[in-house]
């Protein structure tokens, strides 16, 4: 970026950012339209989620911190993190001032119809249009992005995922969830029945999925193959612990300590404990001749 761009101030994105779905993507790929060559677009980011810092808990990722700095630069827009606790006590004039104007330089501002800032979130999207033509900037507020007739949010995608509605979620999120962790050691009891599986760990603080098996996809050493993926505790096999158990269709090889990402397609069944071993083998075929046959 040269010395000039960043003389010229910026066009900046406001909003939690906190699934990047597209609504999200919307108020970016439009900031990065208008900064053109002339700006800088960046997105203005909290240090921590809004609600946790009025409440004491933030509300459940749906995407982790990493993934999140990975699409925002795929989309070509610059990260501002600032910190939450330090602006909430300003008004919506202050905010601008201090934050829009002195902070970030900004010259064009975007936000979402539902924007809201200041203290106590006093201000909205046209109060804060008001604000920024007085000063002298313009202001762009996107509209409501529906899905299925539904408005797209945060909180109706985790509802989604939570209750393993995962096509809705994925199509809200413009994307497929998942999550991209180190493969943790197991039981390995899939492998003597002819399913080996890898386990991993659920990301602290992501939302977990409702307790299942889902279909998914597993990029593993650089490759794609169909996954089933089990989310819960295995009933069957007796552990308290919540995991993410794959068995990765056409894939033998050792991936321990390796980071391979799950991604989560369909739905096919809730987890459920069963009345043996042999009938959670003849189940686990079933399942995967589900996903083998894209039904």
């Amino acid at each position: 970026m040269t010395n000039e761009k960043l003389n010229k101030g910026c066009a900046v994105a406001l909003g939690n950012f906190d699934g990047i779905h597209v609504g999200h993507v919307a108020v970016i790929e439009k900031t990065v339209e208008v900064a053109g060559d002339e700006l800088r677009a960046a997105v203005m980011l909290f240090d921590e989620h809004s609600v946790k810092v009025i409440t004491g808990e933030a509300p459940p990722k749906l995407i982790t911190d990493e993934e999140r700095a990975k699409v925002l630069k795929s989309k070509g827009i610059e990260a501002v993190t600032v910190s939450f606790s330090q602006i909430k006590e300003l008004s919506p004039e202050d905010f601008v001032d201090e934050i829009l104007i002195k902070k970030l330089g900004a010259k064009i501002v975007l936000c979402g119809f539902n924007y809201r800032f200041g203290n106590k979130a006093k201000g909205d999207a046209k109060l804060l249009e008001k604000i920024c033509i007085e000063k002298g900037i313009k202001c762009v507020i996107i509209d409501e992005i529906e899905n299925g007739g539904f408005a797209v949010s945060s909180t109706a995608i985790r509802n989604a995922v939570e209750h393993g509605d995962i096509e809705t979620a994925n199509s809200m999120l413009g994307r497929k969830f998942g999550y991209c962790t180190e493969v943790i050691d197991g039981d390995k009891r899939g492998r003597t029945w002819g399913f080996p599986t890898i386990n991993q760990k659920i990301p602290e603080g992501l939302v977990v999925p409702a307790f299942g098996v889902y279909e998914s996809e597993v990029t593993a050493d650089g490759v794609r193959y169909k996954g089933v993926t089990n989310i819960g505790s295995r009933p069957t096999v007796g552990t308290e612990k919540i995991l993410s158990e794959t068995h990765i269709l056409g894939f033998d090889g050792d991936l321990y300590g390796k980071r391979v990402d799950v991604r989560l397609v369909r739905f096919i069944r809730q987890e459920q404990k069963f009345g043996s071993f042999d009938e959670l083998i003849l189940q686990i075929k079933s399942d995967v001749l589900s996903v083998e046959g894209g039904v």
